[in-house]
């Protein structure tokens, strides 16, 4: 953010009517300037004080928006170059490349992966994001009719690649309600491609010869009010393709450039005939700084790493992934079954509720809520001790379910046992295994 807490202090109106949600307009400017709250928590700001704060505080790399209402696509939004400084925003979008010289069985066997590819981990759901329809024949009668067979699929975001101002312009005709991404406007036709643009309301891929050549085209568009726009710096190579990458982050967020402010566009595809390569590729861009990634074909081998990589590098790390506290049956427990309880931390939770599915036993999964914190963690942290379970379990409403209160506790933290059994006078402490791995074996033999 380019104003500090005291300069956005000196344009708000001082009147600490609290109407933001905060105690003072200094206490709203220092949580505003870190990134805490939003602008529009402010009713009582001016026209002209509102455009200026947003401008200081808009992102280094500026949010992109493709496609529309439940199938929109949020890309860059980046304000840090490293995770550890805050965190990541919006996740890169990976996609594959259809083209229109392709056999139709060919474009309906990916269409169908990409509806499929379907992965839940840790209560999120991985998929591909988004396709990219290119027009290599020239033919705008061919490239309309994949342009329709995607619609048909109902693909929700869609990259439309053509260097026939024609044909893109009646692919965005057709697709206008989706919100399309055009590609590209570059040197000989920025012109066309910003009245295309317009037109449709679309965002706008520009495409230059290097970082220089593409800030230039870039700093045209913004001369015309026009911002919504992706970069590609067209790389000669894999390497060429790493360093540009590097480079506009870096000079977005570390020199402030708002001609290279924007998310970038990066084409694997195009840069290996190895699909190996080709996802490796695509691993890097995800580390570094790819807004959209686009692969030559989906196949889950392949796709998988690639999302749960992404999963994890865009995971807030500030923020916990957690599951919701409660009583959770597994199996179709009954009043004779075990209760088990563990951290409400999310990848513990799906750890095991998977393995108490794996043993077939009816089970009561109690899921505390520990503030995400691992058992070992939240335990240390007394998130996770026997004056904070005990009332949990008092209060959880797990007593009127069974006749026998019998509770598992993790293995790993077995030296709470005799405080729960002060707390917990009328239940059986149980000592469960120390890893959830153990589970299926512990719960078979359980009587």
């Amino acid at each position: 953010m380019a104003l500090t807490g005291m300069d956005i202090f000196k344009l708000l109106p001082k009147t600490n009517c609290q109407d933001c949600g905060v105690a003072t307009c200094l206490a709203f400017a220092m949580k505003l300037a870190a990134g805490q709250t939003e602008l529009d928590a402010c009713p009582h700001l001016t026209k002209e004080v509102r455009e200026q704060l947003e401008e200081a505080s808009a992102p280094a790399v500026r949010q992109i928006v493709i496609g529309t209402n439940e199938n929109a696509l949020k890309i860059g939004g980046e304000t840090v170059q490293f995770r550890h400084e805050r965190t990541f925003v919006n996740k890169p979008a990976l996609g594959v490349v259809v083209t229109d010289t392709m056999p139709e069985n060919k474009i309906d066997a990916i269409m169908t992966r990409f509806r499929t590819l379907r992965y839940e981990r840790v209560g999120q759901i991985l998929k591909p994001d988004i396709v990219a329809i290119r027009q290599v024949t020239g033919d705008t009668d061919r490239y309309l009719k994949i342009v329709r067979k995607i619609i048909e699929a109902r693909i929700g975001a869609l990259v439309l690649m053509s260097k026939n101002i024609e044909s893109l312009a009646a692919a965005a005709a057709a697709t206008a309600s989706m919100r399309p991404l055009l590609y590209a406007a570059e040197a000989d036709n920025l012109e066309d491609m910003h009245r295309l643009a317009i037109t449709y309301s679309c965002p706008l891929v520009v495409k230059g010869n290097g970082i220089d050549a593409t800030a230039s085209l870039v700093g045209r568009l913004l001369a015309m009010k026009f911002k919504d726009i992706v970069i590609d710096t067209s790389p000669s190579s894999f390497a060429q393709a790493f360093y540009d990458n590097v480079a506009v982050r870096r000079a977005a967020v570390v020199a402030k450039n708002r001609t290279v402010g924007f998310p970038t566009i990066v084409l694997p595809c195009d840069m290996a005939d190895d699909p190996i390569q080709e996802t490796l590729f695509a691993a890097t861009f995800i580390a570094k700084y790819g807004g959209i990634i686009l692969l030559s074909d989906l196949q889950g081998e392949r796709l998988f790493p690639l999302l749960v990589q992404r999963m994890n590098i865009y995971t807030d790390p500030q923020r916990p992934m957690t599951t919701s506290e409660g009583i959770y049956e597994i199996n179709s427990p009954d009043a004779t079954s075990p209760v088990v309880i563990t951290s409400n931390f999310s990848l513990t939770y799906f750890i095991v509720s998977s393995e108490i599915e794996t043993s077939r036993v009816p089970t009561w999964l109690l899921i505390k809520d520990t503030e995400g914190l691992s058992v070992l963690t939240a335990w240390a942290a007394g998130k996770f001790s026997a004056d904070s379970i005990a009332p949990f379990v008092r209060r959880c409403g797990i007593e009127k379910k069974i006749d026998r209160k019998r509770l598992i506790i993790p293995g790993c933290v077995a030296n709470i046992s005799g405080e729960l059994e002060e707390e917990l006078k009328d239940w059986e402490i149980h000592i469960g295994p120390r890893e959830a791995s153990a589970l299926v074996p512990y719960l078979k033999n359980w009587i």
